[in-house]
């Protein structure tokens, strides 16, 4: 069994066997019609786009109600088309990979045409040009990833010849305009925040810089800055597709189907003739087109205005999905998991992250209204987080975690503020927050070093928790933070009646000082409900004691009469400190307005 064998007409009875779906349609005579009359050109040949995109459009065209394919065109990494392309007629076969354990195993055909973006191989950009002149072409679309949409002075300056992948798409865009400023829709569908407008931010950039170096009218300008002519909307995507993986090779190679193999290219791009890629997906897109748009809902992508689109971004970013993840990989790494899937077969694990996507974050969930919060969440916990064909590991994850936190966690903090909702019920979100300060410590859970991940503040995070201890033995628990007040306040008053304590120095400093110390210290252990003190009266000594939490009017006057005496001397010291920075305020401020 080949992919070849399609081309060829040499379908034996295997395929059907095996449970392997045929296109549904005249492949011969779709990709001919695409040929005269293209509609859509991807850039980017990546696994994810022969996963989603064009397995979208292969569902399209097997119900019979569209007739066109979609053209790819790979900017950076040339080899995927001559290794992964076009020894294949472009045929490529998707495995779905369902937490189950089952497989399921689709022909993709809706790739007509696989060409190379890049003036060197003059065929293929003629072709390119071409498919741009043509009034019948309505969107080009993009998974080059974020990087892809950058734009480098060096580059702004090389003219009409740019190499990077803006600065191709923008001389294609040329072309076009040229050909009688024909309109156009220019579609990210790259997974990061507002994509469509890092696609208009480069595309402007370039046309300017051009129009400033007289390489171009004015007039181009205008025209992708039309946007009755040229759009650029957002879009929001959502599915994960691994490297192929080996398991699935072995499958397929037990099934006879012989094109299993993996290509790593001198670029190190991994990719085969097969995607293995999980069921869940969502591919959410403003729907504002200037020629048409291919009916991609027929396959399944939903299409809604900006707000709508922006909603679904951040309940997935903000709640029912990466703060899950972010959870996920800071504490599997200390607990030595190297699966995401083995992490949510722990008994303690997940539980952790539902109670923080349903009980924590979802209060303030922004509910984009086409998609149920509820629902994603729970294909997220019962579905994508435990399928066992992911292979995807809480070392990847935690990469730049320092970048994450903020968007992942501090929205819903920020949510419960300005809804004036009770942020002590935020336990779990901070117990995160505690929990990425231990593992910038790279010590397990077993007491052994472990790498940490990547990150671009990782050398200034862990000298702020430099003085922090990792210790071996059962640690103080601790019910709340109103208990931690409770036990320090009851242990000011036994001190104040003439207790020991083994803070230095402690019978010149106050009570309430030396109580938070011994705490922080582990010298007096907070016992949790239902446990018993060691002493037969209950009263503390130094080293593994309990307090009773009954809080009385003593206790807090113990807090006020200090935090009084704190706050009068903090005063004292502001006044000083605001007399000595009035002479630098103008340098001050002006310092404040360059950051």
């Amino acid at each position: 069994m080949k992919l070849s064998d399609i081309k060829n007409g040499n379908l034996s009875a295997e395929w059907a066997e095996k449970g392997y779906e045929l296109p549904k349609f005249d492949i011969e005579a779709v990709k001919a019609k695409t040929h005269a009359e293209p509609t859509w050109v991807h850039f980017g040949a990546g696994n994810i786009f022969r996963a989603f995109p064009a397995a979208v459009l292969n569902d399209a065209l097997n119900s019979g109600k569209y007739d066109r394919g979609v053209i790819v065109a790979e900017s950076f990494d040339y080899e995927i088309i001559d290794k992964a392309y076009q020894p294949y007629d472009n045929l490529s076969l998707l495995v779905c990979l369902k937490s189950t354990g089952e497989i399921e195993k689709k022909v993709i055909a809706s790739v007509t045409e696989s060409l190379k973006a890049d003036y060197s191989f003059g065929a293929d950009w003629a072709r390119l040009v071409e498919i741009f002149q043509n009034p019948s072409l309505q969107m080009i679309s993009f998974t080059i990833t974020e990087k892809g949409y950058g734009v480098a002075p060096a580059d702004l300056e090389r003219g009409l010849t740019p190499v990077l992948a803006m600065g191709k798409v923008t001389a294609l865009l040329y072309e076009r305009f040229k050909a009688g400023k024909l309109p156009l829709t220019v579609q990210s569908m790259d997974n990061c925040s507002h994509n469509g407008d890092k696609v208009k931010t480069a595309v402007h950039a370039y046309a300017a810089k051009w129009v400033e170096q007289g390489l171009v009218p004015a007039e181009f300008l205008a025209y992708v800055q039309d946007e009755t002519k040229i759009t650029f909307p957002w879009s929001m995507i959502d599915k994960i597709t691994p490297r192929p993986d080996a398991k699935v090779q072995d499958m397929l190679a037990k099934d006879g189907f012989e094109d299993n193999y993996t290509i790593v290219t001198e670029k190190h791009t991994f990719t085969a003739p097969f995607v293995n890629a999980e069921e869940t997906q969502y591919l959410c897109i403003e729907d504002h087109y200037t020629n048409g748009r291919p009916p991609l809902e027929l396959g399944g992508v939903l299409y809604c205005d900006r707000e709508t689109v922006d909603k679904i971004e951040k309940m997935k970013v903000c709640t029912c999905l990466n703060p899950l993840h972010t959870a996920m990989s800071i504490y599997g790494c200390m607990l030595d998991y190297t699966l995401i899937s083995a992490e949510m077969a722990d008994e303690d694990l997940r539980p952790f992250i539902q109670k923080i996507g349903y009980i924590e974050a979802m209060p303030v969930v922004v509910d984009p209204g086409v998609l149920n919060p509820y629902e994603f969440i729970g294909a997220v916990i019962n579905r994508r987080l435990p399928n066992p064909f992911m292979p995807d590991a809480p070392q990847r994850i935690a990469t730049d975690t320092s970048q994450k936190l903020a968007i992942r966690f501090g929205e819903t903090i920020k949510a419960y503020q300005a809804r004036g909702l009770d942020k002590s019920n935020l336990v779990l979100i901070p117990l995160v927050l505690a929990g990425y300060a231990r593992y910038l410590k790279g010590i397990d859970d077993n007491g052994k070093a472990f790498e940490i991940s990547p990150d671009p503040l990782l050398a200034e995070l862990q000298a702020i928790v430099a003085p922090l201890e990792v210790k071996e033995g059962e640690q103080p628990i601790v019910s709340s933070r109103y208990s931690i007040v409770i036990a320090a306040a009851k242990r000011a008053r036994q001190i104040i009646a003439g207790a020991e304590s083994a803070v230095p120095d402690y019978k010149n400093k106050k009570p309430l000082s030396v109580a938070v110390e011994e705490l922080m210290d582990g010298d007096v252990k907070i016992l949790s409900s239902g446990e018993d003190a060691d002493d037969e009266d209950d009263k503390p000594s130094i080293g593994g004691d309990v307090y009773d939490i009954a809080l009385d009017v003593d206790d807090e006057d113990i807090f006020e009469d200090e935090m009084k005496e704190d706050s009068d001397e903090d005063s004292e010291d502001e006044d000083d400190e605001e007399k000595e920075s009035e002479s630098d305020e103008d340098m001050s401020s002006e310092e404040d307005d360059y950051e």
